[in-house]
């Protein structure tokens, strides 16, 4: 590095936000993630022990994914490089493992590349590394929001260690703000701030265990707040809702926080706890989730788990739709909370999802039957020369326009396809057909 070099570094660490110049340098500053990185876990000793493998790392952002790379290679003997997979290209990355051959052969040293946003990667760049980080000339780090067993190729996965970080808790969250506003060196101190309670409360809770999002609205509260009269910066609670009104909520529409929520969602209403079911909404809505997408999955649970035991669900479900289509948010809020409490709360069968499961399995793997020649069409000429028709039983002139007839096909005719449940109204339905198939003769 050269004079240059080093005024470029240290006047990026003095301008850079306040959640970079805090980034902890060691294992022992890292708050957090003790169940990976706590005395005596193996990434612990691995980091302490300068014997890394490739490894992974993922969770929501500001959970310390960066951290933990950077802390690695402070902590290591080996090179260190970095590329971000949403900008760096095919030369960036011969440029790095041409590097990394270098450094093993002609000094024996190790390179660790620390990739951010790994998952942005294609299959192919993904590829291009795997001989790499196979014969050791790179050690791995990916970082990733992404489950990478999702979104990272297998044979990648197959050749590192995953791990899976988790967003801070509020005491931890607390920790970092009182430490940020305290530290002359890389944080707030020389500004003579004190921050009530409630503010570090309300911060530490209304940034959803995400650490950066916590520290650059303290930034900006004490950058931007007035001192009194006293001399000093005083950040209350009613400061720092001007400087974070939104609460943080993790949730990307194309990654796991999407899938997770909305399988959360539809596990609730078929779990019958309407409570969940809303609370989960709230969440997609208040995120941005697109509301005719909310309401196609209501309208699938209404009719896979409610289904039979209580058929108005699905007009409800339907009309919720219709209705989300028609208004818009923020009225469509309405409808959809109206259709996610009937479906959570009606009773709840999964005869027809079985049914039709059944019969599309059955269908697969056994032959087109002849279906019975009296079930065919028998009105266009020369029907009844083939038999069609004939002997067709018209349901309506019997009693309780009901007559036992086979309609399965000879080799199908013992499946049972639907097999009703005995809650809601489906009872009296499975009650029905219990009793008519007691009727011993079969007319053919």
């Amino acid at each position: 590095m050269d004079l240059f070099d080093y005024m470029k570094t240290k006047n990026e660490e003095s301008t850079a936000p306040l959640a970079a110049r805090m980034r902890p340098e060691t294992l022992e500053e890292v708050i957090g993630q003790e169940h990976i990185i706590g005395k005596g876990r193996i990434l612990n000793r691995a980091i302490e022990a300068d014997k890394l493998s490739s490894v992974i790392f993922f969770g929501p952002p500001g959970t310390g994914k960066t951290t933990l790379a950077k802390v690695i290679a402070a902590s290591s003997k080996s090179d260190f490089m970095q590329l971000n997979a949403t900008v760096a290209g095919k030369k960036d990355m011969e440029e790095v493992t041409t590097k990394a051959k270098e450094n093993l052969g002609m000094f024996a040293r190790r390179t660790i590349l620390f990739i951010d946003e790994i998952h942005r990667f294609n299959k192919g760049q993904q590829d291009y590394l795997l001989p790499f980080v196979e014969d050791g000339t790179i050690i791995l780090i990916g970082a990733t929001t992404e489950n990478p067993y999702f979104e990272v190729n297998n044979a990648l996965i197959s050749r590192s260690l995953v791990f899976e970080l988790k967003p801070l808790d509020m005491d931890g969250i607390k920790t970092i703000i009182r430490r940020a506003l305290k530290d002359e060196k890389k944080g707030m101190g020389i500004y003579d701030a004190d921050m009530d309670e409630d503010a570090v409360d309300f911060l530490a809770d209304i940034a959803g265990g995400d650490a950066r999002q916590a520290l650059n609205a303290l930034e900006l509260a004490v950058l931007t707040t007035e001192r009194s009269e006293d001399g000093k910066i005083h950040i209350t609670s009613e400061v720092m809702e001007e400087c974070i009104q939104r609460r943080n909520v993790k949730y990307d529409k194309e990654g796991d926080n999407h899938y997770d929520t909305i399988s959360a969602f539809i596990k609730s209403m078929r779990g019958s706890d309407p409570d969940a079911a809303v609370y989960y909404l709230a969440r997609m809505l208040y995120a941005g989730e697109s509301v005719t997408f909310i309401a196609r999955r209501i309208m699938i649970c209404a009719a896979e788990d409610v289904g039979l035991a209580d058929p108005a669900a699905l007009r409800v479900a339907v009309s919720a739709a219709e209705a989300v289509h028609q208004l818009g948010m923020p009225e469509a809020r309405i409808p959809l909370a109206e259709a996610a409490i009937y479906v959570a709360s009606a009773p709840k069968s999964n005869s027809a999802y079985n049914a039709i499961n059944s019969a599309m399995k059955y269908v697969e793997e056994h032959p087109a039957y002849d279906i019975p020649a009296y079930l065919k069409v028998g009105s266009y000429k020369g029907a009844q020369d083939l038999g069609h028709g004939i002997g067709y039983k018209y349901a309506h002139e019997y009693d309780e326009h009901y007559v036992k007839q086979q309609y399965l096909p000879d080799e199908t005719v013992n499946e049972r396809f639907y097999i009703g449940g005995m809650l809601g109204a489906e009872r009296e339905r499975v009650e029905r057909l219990n009793k008519l198939r007691k009727c011993d003769t079969i007319i053919k």
